[in-house]
């Protein structure tokens, strides 16, 4: 399946989650899904708790994040190494 088939199945609508990305015909966020993949959780456990979406689906929610990322950037702070008093 190619990307531009993955992207087919996200959608944006004003009047559903408030304009946030989600998956075409379900009120599930992008980013809730990818807020599990980041925390550790599979894509089998993702689709156990959330039945009525399919692997395709999921694979979708990574493939926008990859396309956001390729034009937004966040800042994240580095942590420093705590120099120890000499």
């Amino acid at each position: 399946m190619t990307t531009d088939n993955l992207l087919s199945r996200i959608s944006i609508d004003p009047n559903i989650c408030f304009g946030k990305p989600c998956i075409r015909g379900h009120r599930i966020p992008v980013s809730l899904v990818l807020d599990y993949l980041a925390g550790g959780v599979g894509i089998e456990e993702v689709l156990e708790g959330y039945p009525s979406i399919e692997r395709e689906d999921v694979l979708a929610c990574i493939a926008y994040g990859a396309e956001m990322a390729r034009d937004v950037f966040v800042e994240i702070p580095l942590s420093k190494k705590k120099e120890a008093n000499a």
